[in-house]
């Protein structure tokens, strides 16, 4: 790894308060973003059992959410950048305290269902907005990924520790699952108005709004969330889904055609050219997903199957929470010494493993012997490839454009949640013999979804593994592509300054460095 440039004082690797302060804040709304999704997971029997809902409309309770992360996401992102970071993320926090309060309060599933639609919308404002508030204040390199080392791992740990919590919460009440946010918030709120801190309002000159593609962009997300996860009750190949998925390919032609020629685009295709951003969006997808739809399937099986209580449960989900908190404090020089490709597959390979070793499940499994190994091996999964993704996907981007690509790395992941989710409770639903067979039959009909589980989670080690090639010493990706970028390489072919010596200047202004292929966190290679 390089030194800091000799212009650049070595003692700014040190944080000031209000950097960890900001930090604490960003952290701890996305812990409870996480919080929230994982928290409704122990206590779906509950919530059927008191709300009469099938297993579909159950789905719903789950999906309802990601319908609203997911498919605003993109704007989400596009509105941190043009509207300014702070407010976007203070004010979709407090939206997301209210929709909590409601969440707790409501005595029907349609109304639950709402109100989880909206806290999901509400992250997805506070998401890329926190995130890229977080890589605009810290310079990249491994200042940067440090940071967001930290900031992923209390993701993924507040993903794995709601699990827990819900058990505890669910034996008093699954109301309050959906009312403990809302107090956290309101603090997360209170100390991100002192802690945050107020910067100038970058120019929106030459970066207007960009109305055709937000409406096409945003409404294809929508509809293709909602179509993938109603699919599986309206069935795939009925009218119905089949037209809306013609209606969704449709909206991303003509989003495709908008950006493209768009002087102000939502998302800027030529970001997508970069080998490493692709992976790090299909990874995130496989990830997240395979995942999402292994927990929905671990939690009916403990406690349909086994007859584990919610507490039971969550004690059974607790390994893999623990050990990502062990964990996520170490990732950071661990990103830096082996760099974001290599520390991604090995969490792919973790996960992999976890999903195959629970393969072994019966109906009398040793938890010590079949169902502990696969929760650390998932843990370990976590703590290793989410702040990796994170860091591969933000690196390399100007400041005016963090928002952006946070965005699109979000919309990865629960779009890829909401699809894989849909795909297994669509197989465990054809493998279902009516209402009766016992719990061998239950157990019969997760078996081909858990299979499922581990072929997304195949493909994306494979996909992971194709980013591992010997990279050649290059400088920077030109990810944040800009007019600026194209003089600096016609300067270069009338042999002015070499592109390589600037572009990392250009993508990072607040770089306090120039980090060569191969070192710290990034997969710089040039492709």
């Amino acid at each position: 790894m390089t030194s800091p440039s000799p212009t650049v004082p070595r003692t700014e690797e040190r944080w000031s308060a209000l950097q960890w302060g900001t930090l604490f804040v960003l952290c701890g709304a996305l812990f409870l973003d996480a919080l929230d999704v994982s928290m409704v997971g122990v206590a779906l029997p509950s919530i059927g059992d008191d709300l009469d809902l099938s297993t579909n409309s159950l789905q719903w309770v789950v999906s309802g959410y990601i319908l609203g992360y997911g498919g605003l996401l993109l704007l989400g992102g596009r509105a941190a950048d043009l509207l300014g970071r702070r407010r976007v993320f203070l004010i979709a926090l407090g939206v997301f305290a209210v929709a909590s309060l409601l969440g707790g309060l409501v005595d029907s599933g349609s109304l639950l269902i709402a109100t989880r639609f909206i806290k999901g919308l509400s992250a997805a404002f506070t998401a890329p907005a926190g995130l890229s508030i977080i890589t605009t204040t810290f310079a990249e390199g491994p200042i940067r990924n440090r940071a967001l080392t930290i900031y992923s791992s209390c993701g993924a740990t507040g993903f794995s520790m709601g699990l827990v919590l819900s058990g505890f919460l669910t034996e008093a009440g699954w109301r309050w699952t959906m009312l403990l946010p809302a107090p956290v918030a309101l603090i997360a709120l209170i100390a991100g108005l002192k802690l945050i801190p107020r910067t100038p309002r970058e120019s929106t000159e030459g970066r207007g709004y960009d109305l055709p593609g937000t409406f096409t962009g945003t409404a294809s997300m929508l509809l293709l969330v909602f179509t993938v996860v109603s699919a599986s009750s309206a069935g795939w190949a009925s009218a119905r889904t089949l037209g809306s998925f013609g209606a969704v390919a449709a909206l991303l032609v003509a989003f495709v055609a908008i950006e493209h020629r768009s002087s102000h685009p939502l998302i800027r295709l030529a970001v997508l050219r970069s080998s490493h951003q692709v992976r790090a969006n299909l990874g995130g997808a496989t990830f997240f997903g395979s995942y999402i739809g292994f927990q929905f399937l671990v939690t009916q099986y403990l406690q349909n199957v086994l007859g584990y209580s919610a507490m039971q449960t969550a004690l059974a989900f607790l390994p893999a929470g623990s050990l990502v908190a062990i964990l996520s404090t170490r990732m950071g020089p661990i990103v830096d010494k082996f760099g974001t490709p290599r520390v991604i597959a090995a969490g792919f390979a973790s996960l992999v493993a976890g999903y195959a070793l629970f393969l072994r499940i019966d109906l009398h499994p040793g938890y010590a012997a079949v169902i502990l190994p696969s929760m650390l091996l998932l843990g370990a999964a976590f703590a290793l490839a989410f702040p990796s993704l994170n860091i591969q996907a933000t690196n390399g981007v100007r400041n005016e454009e963090q928002g952006m690509v946070s965005g699109l790395l979000n919309t990865s992941f629960q779009v890829g949640g909401a699809i894989f989710l849909a795909v297994v409770t669509a197989v465990v639903t054809a493998h279902t013999d009516g209402h009766g067979g016992g719990k061998q039959a239950v157990l019969d009909s997760y078996r081909p979804a858990l299979w499922v589980v581990t072929g997304i989670g195949v493909a994306g080690l494979l996909l992971t593994l194709s980013g591992l090639r010997t990279r050649r010493p290059s400088y920077g990706i030109l990810v944040a592509s800009s007019a600026e970028d194209e003089a600096r390489r016609a300067a270069q072919s009338d042999g002015g300054t070499p592109v390589a010596a600037v572009a990392p200047a250009a993508a990072s202004p607040a770089s306090p460095s120039v980090t060569p292929s191969g070192a710290g966190g990034t997969d710089r290679t040039t492709e």
